[in-house]
């Protein structure tokens, strides 16, 4: 006897209190539910789950532990690890109907939101309020809040306020039998019993899922200054960097730092981004970094004195201030142009890895001596926010090529330059053959113990962060 298909089970179970719009299968799942932007191999899944609000969402994980059936979390899908990717045999569950601001509190400086909502959405609610939610990257315009959570994201503004976790005041979580935790704390200090949303930021959606959140706010600085700015060599970035940190102190909100090879790719392949940055012989920089302080007043000013001491002091070879918003947009296209040119190559590989400072370079160099030395002519980029410790490692790999020795190539030497091969993507399904570089085996046993208490029957996200 053909024992009794799940996804008909759940499907019979839940299409009342879902609705048309909130359970749809076969033909009817969409193509963007399908993948993330990590290009890993990906199944089309058999049905897409997609409450509105905690009851639902609950409702959709008991119903799927009963059943056994294993889901993928999706928020955004801007993830470059593969875990909002399907694979066999999983159900989608998307919040992108969990999508409400709940809640901009002036008074308390907070925001309580659902996870759906889309990052830029919130930071636009908060700027009519007078306020800013500072967390922030390229993919503004379509990452959740929920997903930014789920890997502990980081962003352009990290030197000033930190990570998701920093920003997160509260969560409420549903576990993978439906259990809801709520803790919704909107305290800076709560120190009664245990704090349980730290266990679920950066879990990656294995733990449980994150319904809603109570996240900071902060307000909002009436003066940006932004600037470009040339260096011949690695050691004078971290000159920049570090009287950066002294001189400008919590005005610093952004130190981006963009190598020749990726503004060099910028060049080639969008000629329309300007390049505000060329040497004598028209060439990019060796180094270029982005700038960008906020206060109340005199931000401009304040970052101009700093340009100038550096000049003089032979810190740095070039510099421009952005004489407008407008001028600073279009020095920030420069640095988001990488979003253009994922889109662009056919098969990538995008690495997000955080290193000390003082190896970074030895680690960058190794890396692009390697990558020549085994697939000479692959174009490989480099950035990061180096204010907190992250690079990006892109490579355009030909679609015919294994990937496998890349993986290899650019992750193994971080375990010698005391580096993580996460920074801020999280391990997903690309990276979980090396969680071990960055984590020793006593910390590995804990975390699937972890798994196993909240997650017994290994429904969500099975095979992400470890096997």
């Amino acid at each position: 006897m053909t024992p009794p298909d799940p996804t008909q089970i759940i499907a019979e179970a839940l299409t009342p209190l879902l609705g048309p719009a909130g359970l749809l299968r076969g033909p009817s799942v969409p193509e963007r539910n399908t993948r993330d932007w990590s290009g890993t191999t990906a199944f089309r899944p058999a049905m897409v789950l997609r409450p509105t609000d905690t009851a639902q969402l609950s409702a959709c994980l008991r119903t799927c532990h009963e059943q056994g059936q294993n889901l993928v979390v999706q928020g955004g899908l801007t993830g470059l690890c593969g875990g909002g990717t399907p694979q066999a045999g999983e159900v989608a569950l998307s919040l992108e109907r969990m999508n409400r601001i709940e809640e901009i509190d002036a008074v308390g400086m907070t925001a309580t939101v659902q996870a759906g909502v889309i990052l830029e959405q919130l930071q636009g609610a908060a700027s009519q309020e007078g306020l800013a939610f500072p967390l922030d990257f390229g993919s503004r315009g379509s990452c959740t809040l929920g997903g930014n959570l789920a890997c502990n994201a980081g962003g352009n503004s990290v030197i000033r306020y930190g990570v998701a976790r920093d920003l997160c005041l509260g969560l409420e979580v549903v576990l993978a039998d439906g259990t809801v935790l709520t803790q919704l704390n909107r305290m800076t200090k709560n120190t009664s019993g245990f704090d349980l949303k730290q266990i679920f930021i950066g879990s990656e959606g294995s733990l449980g899922v994150i319904a809603r959140a109570v996240l900071r706010l902060y307000p909002q600085q009436r003066d940006r200054a932004t600037a470009l700015v040339a260096a011949a060599t690695f050691a004078q970035v971290l000159t920049v960097l570090g009287h950066a940190r002294s001189e400008l102190g919590p005005k610093l909100c952004a130190f981006e730092v963009m190598w020749d090879n990726y503004l060099q790719e910028v060049r080639r392949q969008l000629p329309t981004v300007p390049m505000p940055l060329l040497t004598p012989a028209g060439d990019v920089p060796r180094f270029t970094v982005l700038l960008e302080i906020e206060s109340q007043s005199g931000a401009e000013a304040a970052l101009l004195e700093f340009l100038n001491r550096a000049l003089e002091a032979s810190e740095i070879t070039d510099g421009v201030l952005a004489q407008s918003q407008t001028q600073a947009a279009e020095f920030w296209a420069v640095r988001d142009a990488i979003a253009q040119l994922l889109q662009i190559y056919r098969s990538s590989l995008a690495f997000d890895v955080s290193l000390p400072l003082k190896t970074m370079q030895a680690y960058s160099e190794q890396v692009a001596a390697a990558l020549e030395r085994d697939f000479p002519g692959m174009t490989a980029l480099c950035f990061g926010h180096l204010g907190d410790g992250t690079l990006h490692y892109i490579v355009d790999v030909p679609p015919s090529q294994d990937k496998q020795p890349i993986l290899d190539l650019v992750l193994q030497p971080l375990q010698q330059h005391g580096g993580a091969v996460s920074a801020e993507h999280g391990i997903g399904i690309a990276k979980r053959d090396y969680l071990e570089l960055s984590r020793n085996a006593a910390e590995i046993a804990q975390m699937r113990k972890l798994k196993q208490w909240f997650d017994p029957r290994g429904i969500l996200n099975p095979g992400r962060v470890f096997r």
